[in-house]
C-alpha cells in the first residue's frame, strides 16, 4: 500500500508556477528561431529533420528536451516522493504503484512551436491516486498562466477563471485543431457550432477554462500528458468533463493514451455526447 503524506496543493502551487517558469526561458530563447528538431516515431525513437520542420507529423525540438529536464529537476525537488510521467523521458513503471505523479509535456502544441504560431503550452499536472490535484499550464508566448487546485477553482493570470455560457448552439465555439478541421473530421459539427482553428490539446482546454469557448472534444485518444492538466482547469472551470466514453478521467496508467476528452458547458453536455456519438470517433 502506498503510504505518502498528504500533499498540501495550495502551498505546493506557488513552487509549480516558478518551476514552469524557468522551463519558459529556454522554449522561449529558441521560438521562432530554427530549433534543432527531429521526428519521433511511436517507439519514441528520434530521427533529426534537415530543413523545414513544420509538416513533420510528431516533432521534438531541442527546447522539449531542455523544458523536460527543467521541469523534472524542479518537480521532483519540490515533491520528492512523486513519480514521473512525460511525453519526453522515457517511461519509468514504477510510477504505477505511487500515489502522486507528475503528469508532463514540456511543450503541447510543437508543430505550432515549430511553425512560429504562438499556441502552445507548457502543461503540468499532479495526479493523486490517479485524480488531478494541481495543475499548471502556462503559454509563454502570449504570458497566459492558468493554474488550479482541486476543489478551489480555476484561474487566469491570477484572476478566477470560468467558461462562459451561450444562449444557443448557433452562437457556441467549438474549439479544434487545424489538422483536424482540414481533414474535414469537424464538418459535420460545423453545421451546428461555430468551430474555430486553435493548435495544442493542452493549449485548447485552458482557453476553454478562459471562457474563449463552449465546446472543446477530441474524436481519438489523446496521451494523458496532453490533457491531465487541462481536464482540472475545465473541471474547476465549471465544464463538464469526461472521456469518450462518458467516464471520469482516471491518470497514471499502463496505457498512457486515454480515452480522448470531452469537455463542455453542463447544461449542452448530453446533447454534445449524444452529436459525437451519432458522427462516431475514430478510436
Amino acid at each position: 500500500m502506498n503510504t505518502s503524506a498528504e500533499v498540501d496543493a495550495a502551498r505546493l502551487l506557488p513552487g509549480v508556477v516558478a518551476a514552469v517558469q524557468v522551463a519558459a526561458l529556454p522554449v522561449m530563447d529558441r521560438f521562432q528561431s530554427s530549433p534543432v528538431t527531429w521526428a519521433k516515431d511511436e517507439q519514441g525513437r528520434r530521427t533529426k529533420v534537415e530543413g523545414a520542420a513544420q509538416d513533420i507529423r510528431n516533432p521534438v525540438t531541442e527546447a522539449d528536451l531542455e523544458a523536460d529536464k527543467v521541469l523534472r529537476e524542479h518537480l521532483l525537488r519540490l515533491l520528492p516522493e512523486a513519480a514521473w510521467l512525460s511525453e519526453e523521458s522515457a517511461d519509468d513503471p514504477v510510477r504505477l504503484s505511487a500515489r502522486y505523479v507528475w503528469v508532463v509535456d514540456p511543450i503541447d502544441g510543437t508543430r505550432e512551436y515549430v511553425a512560429g504560431i504562438p499556441e502552445f503550452a507548457i502543461s503540468v499536472a499532479l495526479v493523486d491516486g490517479g485524480i488531478p490535484l494541481l495543475a499548471v499550464l502556462y503559454n509563454p508566448a502570449t504570458e497566459d498562466l492558468f493554474t488550479a487546485v482541486r476543489g478551489q477553482g480555476a484561474w487566469r493570470n491570477g484572476a478566477a477563471c470560468q467558461i462562459t455560457a451561450s444562449s444557443s448552439f448557433d452562437e457556441a465555439i467549438l474549439l479544434a485543431s487545424r489538422s483536424e478541421i482540414r481533414r474535414g473530421e469537424f464538418a459535420r459539427f460545423a453545421e451546428r457550432m461555430q468551430v474555430r482553428a486553435m493548435g495544442s490539446t493542452a493549449w485548447k482546454l485552458a482557453l476553454l477554462a478562459g471562457g474563449e469557448g463552449q465546446v472543446y472534444f477530441t474524436r481519438k485518444p489523446r496521451h494523458e500528458w496532453d490533457v491531465a492538466a487541462g481536464v482540472l482547469l475545465c473541471s474547476e472551470a465549471g465544464a463538464r468533463v469526461t472521456d469518450l466514453g462518458g467516464d471520469e478521467h482516471r491518470f497514471n496508467r499502463v496505457d498512457t493514451r486515454c480515452r480522448g476528452v470531452v469537455a463542455v458547458q453542463p447544461q449542452w453536455y448530453s446533447k454534445v455526447f449524444a452529436w459525437i456519438q451519432e458522427v462516431g470517433t475514430l478510436e
